[in-house]
């Protein structure tokens, strides 16, 4: 959501700030959550080593998921699903 914010400009941009201040008043949600739910999402998609289209992810430690396996037996390559932050 940053990028979008980061490009808009002026007016745009300050309104959207607002409305999205005025939601989190409405809902309850701080500053302070908000700041850790962004940190914990980050922390969990660094932790992704492959995924696939639909989503489906695996950090890489123990047994490969079902769905890397059905994958890996049809064929596919497992560097296929490395995830790009891990490349």
């Amino acid at each position: 959501m940053s990028t979008t914010i980061e490009r808009l400009d002026g007016e745009a941009r300050e309104r959207l700030i607002r409305w999205i201040l005025r939601r989190m008043d409405e809902f309850g949600i701080t500053r302070a959550a908000l700041e850790q739910s962004i940190e914990d999402d980050l922390q969990n998609e660094q932790a992704v080593s492959y995924r696939d289209a639909w989503g489906n992810t695996w950090n890489g430690d123990g047994d490969l998921p079902e769905w890397l396996q059905r994958a890996v037996a049809a064929g596919q390559s497992i560097e296929h699903f490395r995830a790009a932050n891990n490349a």
